[in-house]
């Protein structure tokens, strides 16, 4: 399942490269690119669109990272409590019934 699984990500690697390839072939006009801030003149298409896929994969990241970051903290804080709770409930049974007749 493994050899598969690589077989397959090599391939789609292979066929998004083909179409990348493709793209800048049939794009090889240079952009004029206004991002608010600042103005790009003479920017190929093919490297401003990449560009913009990698700033929006590591803001995905990011997101991502502080998303399991936090839940991370969450899972250790309920642990915590677990452990209490447990320490607490043995504790509890390990008491002599005071009540008994």
């Amino acid at each position: 399942m493994t050899t598969l699984r690589k077989l397959l990500y090599v391939t789609l690697l292979g066929l998004l490269v083909c179409v990348a390839a493709v793209f800048a072939y049939n794009n090889p006009e240079p952009v004029a690119l206004d991002v608010g801030l600042a103005r790009f003149e003479d920017i190929s298409l093919t490297l401003a669109l990449a560009c913009a896929f990698g700033v929006g994969w590591l803001f995905g990241l990011a997101t991502a990272g502080l998303a399991l970051l936090r839940m991370t903290r969450e899972r250790s804080r309920i642990k915590r409590a677990l452990r209490v709770a447990e320490t607490e409930v043995s504790s509890l049974r390990n008491l002599p019934i005071s009540d008994a007749n």
